[in-house]
């Protein structure tokens, strides 16, 4: 079989939206050539040796994946473009947008794009480790199984490695966690991991469930995490001590119409996803709903805000 390499330069605010796309158009994994990323691990010291070069120009990142050439590829590729412009009309900075393709032989790109992905600590105690690979945790270290091809939110990224950092502090034994948006379900198999005995994971696309649930069975904790479609709360039952977001601004900004019916007195919102620009946007619905800033981190243009009711804090 031939494979076409879809290539598309975008910025780092559409990574995860285009990501999202490709997945949905059939991509089997999605490879994400981040400059930034790059030259982070290039600066770790978890390499004895490299002649890669620090890049100075980070702001454009080059997606990939690969679609089997038949004849449905030239309506995907058509869809990928119109959901790009779709993305941009909703206001998603996804500049340069340029588009390449090319026709490959046939190789196994199912298996090829596993050597971009390996074992990471993106906080102090959680390990995201791929199926492939083995690793032996160490000390209280909790270990995360996940197969970054089933679906976007594998902890390198920013704002996920951002949320994991601050789960580790805000998750306790026995909490009941909501996890709006969960994409591949990492955050929340990450709860359970850290205690959490009660979680509900919800997203508005209802492909990824499946996805979500191959997760948690690979994780064991299919007892603990429930999943639906819902848009935002919709779907959620009872009220939890935490509820999670790393989605975009526009949905959190969203999600605060929804929180008080659905956030335990004295619970944490812990939000994710929002570029730069838009942090302005959601403090101001914060503030309109009467939740003040516990926390703020950012990185690589993304925040990473928790908030408390003001009555709480």
């Amino acid at each position: 079989m031939k494979w076409c390499e879809i290539s598309i330069q975008t910025s780092h605010e559409a990574v995860e939206l285009i990501a999202e796309i490709f997945r949905d158009l059939g991509a089997s994994g999605v490879v994400i050539e981040d400059p930034e990323l790059v030259n982070d691990y290039i600066t770790s010291g978890k390499w004895d040796y490299t002649d890669i070069p620090i890049a100075k120009e980070t702001e454009v990142v080059v997606e990939k994946a690969y679609l089997p050439v038949n004849g449905e590829l030239e309506g995907r590729i058509q869809t990928l473009q119109q959901e790009i412009k779709a993305l941009e009309s909703r206001g998603v900075n996804t500049a340069p947008a340029v588009l390449t393709t090319a026709e490959l032989q046939d190789e196994d790109w199912s298996d090829t794009w596993k050597q971009y992905f390996h074992t990471e600590k993106p906080g102090e105690r959680v390990v995201i480790k791929p199926t492939w690979e083995e690793y032996a945790p160490q000390g209280d270290e909790v270990v995360i199984e996940l197969d970054p091809g089933a679906a976007f939110g594998t902890g390198t990224h920013a704002t996920t490695s951002m949320c994991i950092r601050q789960l580790e502090k805000l998750v306790k034994p026995g909490m009941t966690v909501f996890d709006v948006g969960t994409g591949s379900g990492i955050l929340s198999i990450i709860s359970a991991k850290l205690g959490a005995t009660n979680i509900q994971a919800v997203d508005y696309d209802d492909s990824v469930l499946k996805i979500v649930e191959e997760n948690l069975e690979q994780n064991n904790v299919q007892d603990i995490i429930s999943v639906a479609q819902s848009d935002l709360m919709q779907n959620v039952h009872g009220k939890a001590e935490l509820v999670i977001a790393n989605i975009i601004a526009d949905i959190i900004i969203r999600l605060f119409d929804q929180l008080d019916e659905h956030l335990e007195q004295g619970g944490t919102l812990l939000t994710s996803g929002i570029i730069e620009d838009r942090i302005e946007d959601v403090l101001a619905a914060a503030e309109a709903h009467g939740y003040g800033v516990v926390e703020r981190m950012e990185s690589k243009g993304w925040a990473c805000i928790t908030f408390k009711r003001k009555a709480d804090m």
